[in-house]
């Protein structure tokens, strides 16, 4: 079981000569468990996204410092290395460097969680999977090192069944559509304030339907919208709450406008991580197998 003690000092430098990334792990991935010496780490999987070969090589981690245990998390797509004896903690950080997996980080605002969408599911309407590494990447860019923005997370569904449990997202998204003119353009309904864990409360529906090539823009401007009005200590549901989504969908009313079909937004009706205009197609899904 983990507890939710400070993780364990850090006594080793990085591969490089410096600490800090290693020490940004410990903060971010790393949690005591109630039996003294032991810690499970957290891995920050993108996108939930694990080849054969990285499987293959967190069995091998697992059979050198977990006795064999892991187990996935609730929340985010990510593997829950247990029962890491403290003194192996950056052994295992090394390792996982080695596998491309040692990002600090799990259950950050750039940990972002969606379903597989039209990647895999026929009852996707959006590329969600191509979302997620949109907004992501817009995320890295931002360099957030706001604690409470950090503290934020961001959930999408390729459809309103919520397989990526966006309806308890701080930031969530469910995948729709935009008719212009006889065409289809992909487009995102968000809802805002959801709380998970104990106390999960759906967040708010606002009443926008974003195309999906503007979500990015979205997500940023009601990141800096909330860092430049919230109230001393004041967590981004609770921001959500007192403020209201009219104030909300104000902040991106521009980017809820559908556009033309034309030269200049022609990009805009093809989806994330897609080549083809976009067009809605719909069937039995993974889930209904």
């Amino acid at each position: 079981e983990e507890s939710h003690a400070p993780p364990p000092p850090a006594s080793h430098s990085s591969p490089n000569g410096d600490r800090s990334e290693f020490d940004r792990f410990l903060e971010g991935n790393v949690t005591p468990q109630r039996q003294e010496g032991f810690s499970a780490v957290e891995v920050k999987v993108t996108r939930g996204d694990l080849t054969p070969e990285l499987f293959r090589g967190l069995a091998t981690i697992m059979r050198d410092f977990t006795g064999g245990y892991a187990r996935t998390s609730a929340e985010h797509q990510n593997l829950v290395l247990r029962w890491v004896r403290n003194e192996s903690l950056y052994d295992v950080w090394t390792r996982l460097v080695e596998l491309g997996l040692g990002d600090a980080g799990a259950q950050e605002v750039t940990d972002v969680v969606s379903c597989p969408g039209t990647d895999s599911c026929k009852l996707g309407i959006t590329s969600s999977m191509g979302l997620n590494e949109a907004i992501r990447q817009r995320l890295e860019e931002m360099q957030i090192t706001d604690p409470l923005t950090r503290q934020i997370n961001i959930k999408m569904s390729g459809c309103p069944n919520g397989c990526a449990q966006h309806h308890i997202g701080t930031i969530g998204f469910y995948g729709a559509s935009l008719k212009v003119g006889g065409r289809h353009m992909p487009a995102y309904i968000p809802h805002l304030g959801g709380r998970s864990r104990a106390d999960a409360i759906f967040g708010t529906r606002l009443k926008s339907r974003l195309p999906a090539k503007r979500v990015p823009d979205a997500v940023e401007r009601w990141l800096r919208f909330y860092e430049a009005e919230r109230t001393d200590g004041e967590v981004f549901a609770d921001f959500v709450d007192r403020i209201g989504t009219e104030q909300l969908e104000k902040q991106v009313e521009d980017l809820a406008m559908p556009a033309e079909f034309n030269l200049d937004n022609m990009l805009q009706f093809v989806d994330w991580s897609r080549s083809e205009p976009y067009k809605v197609e719909r069937g039995e899904g993974e889930c209904a197998v």
